[in-house]
């Protein structure tokens, strides 16, 4: 398997870029048997509503040694308090505090040997430091069709404050 270039060069404006979110929809839909578009095609108006208007956390990191998140639509951006600038800049690693680092690792290096896992659950932790518990979340390896691997995504709509 072979890593992808740099996303930049690959997609240019990823919030509305049609080819981006097809290639998360096909890669979820090609391990899991359920996609993130209504056509496994896409299209910009997906794409526009995936990073717009869709009722779940939608992100995906690169494939950096340690890497960094290169999408988060506005559900993610509202969840963690951060905006496109700020994420698309962010270490993925500091989505969780320092103890649970480890924890998240190894669900990261399982993704990465299984393809996808559909029923984590883990703590995060927002901008502000306001920690958050997410449940069920589908994190899963981005493929593209040719087998390059371009990073990993996750998806998640539920989530509740921890004191």
């Amino acid at each position: 398997m072979t890593l992808s270039p740099g996303l930049a060069e690959t997609w240019p404006d990823l919030p509305g870029n049609a080819d981006f979110a097809t290639l998360l929809d096909r890669s979820l839909r090609r391990l899991t048997g359920r996609g993130l578009l209504a056509t496994p095609s896409g299209g910009l108006t997906d794409a526009t509503w995936l990073y717009a208007e869709a009722p779940f956390c939608l992100l995906a990191h690169d494939t950096r040694t340690d890497p960094v998140f290169i999408y988060g639509n506005k559900a993610v951006q509202a969840c963690f308090e951060y905006d496109w600038e700020e994420l698309t800049q962010l270490p993925s690693r500091l989505s969780a505090e320092f103890p649970d680092r480890d924890e998240r690792q190894r669900l990261l290096d399982t993704v990465k040997r299984q393809g996808f896992i559909a029923d984590y659950s883990g703590v995060r932790i927002a901008k502000s430091g306001r920690r958050f518990f997410i449940e069920n979340a589908t994190v899963w390896e981005v493929i593209d069709d040719a087998g390059c691997r371009h990073g990993q995504a996750a998806l998640f709509a539920s989530w509740r404050d921890l004191p």
